[in-house]
């Protein structure tokens, strides 16, 4: 076999194996579509949903905002001077845009210590664990996916001690994420 022949073969095996498909679904307006072309994110979801009680259309606004639904989403890097790079923003990565040392207290309190951050069945088991203790230790309402976010994005410490206040561009996010759940589950609802 020539060496052009061989170096196809490996190229080629190489790009069907490892690796997710991370890029975002086609259409992320349309909560009804994203559903029907990724399948495994809806069921995900359902799962989330009935495990710790967070309705489908929150999580989805919350992915939605956090990565778009790419899957190895990472925060953008830093820069000195403008040019020298000095690492990323923070450690949030994958669909949820997890911290690494929340996403350890996640993998270490729920024993899925095997856990991906790419990966959204446990993505949205962490956004499920993660807003059912919002619930149970600041009383915010599973359904209200603005406050939810905001608990999300500040901790729920910051949350408590109302950092999000004095962030306006912030709490333009979260009422945008808050539409965007109320769209979708209205959404879900019709294509049912």
């Amino acid at each position: 076999m020539n060496r052009f022949l061989k170096l196809a073969i490996v190229g080629l095996v190489a790009s069907c194996g490892g690796g997710g498909n991370y890029k975002a679904p086609r259409n992320l307006e349309n909560a009804c579509l994203l559903a029907a072309e990724r399948p495994a994110y809806y069921r995900a979801m359902q799962s989330t949903q009935k495990r710790w009680g967070i309705p489908i259309y929150v999580q989805m606004a919350t992915i939605h905002q956090e990565s778009k639904f790419i899957g190895d989403a990472k925060t953008p890097h830093r820069y000195a001077l403008g040019i020298i790079p000095m690492g990323r923003q923070s450690s949030a990565y994958g669909y949820s845009q997890a911290l690494d040392g929340t996403w350890d207290d996640y993998r270490r309190k729920t024993g899925n210590r095997g856990a991906k951050r790419d990966n959204i069945r446990d993505a949205t088991d962490f956004m499920g664990w993660y807003m059912n203790d919002t619930t149970r230790i600041l009383g915010i309402s599973k359904q209200d996916a603005a406050s939810q976010y905001l608990a999300y994005h500040e901790g729920r410490s910051g949350f408590n001690n109302g950092s999000h206040r004095s962030k306006p561009w912030l709490m333009s996010v979260a009422n945008k994420v808050g539409a965007r759940s109320e769209l979708y589950r209205m959404q879900l609802t019709a294509c049912r």
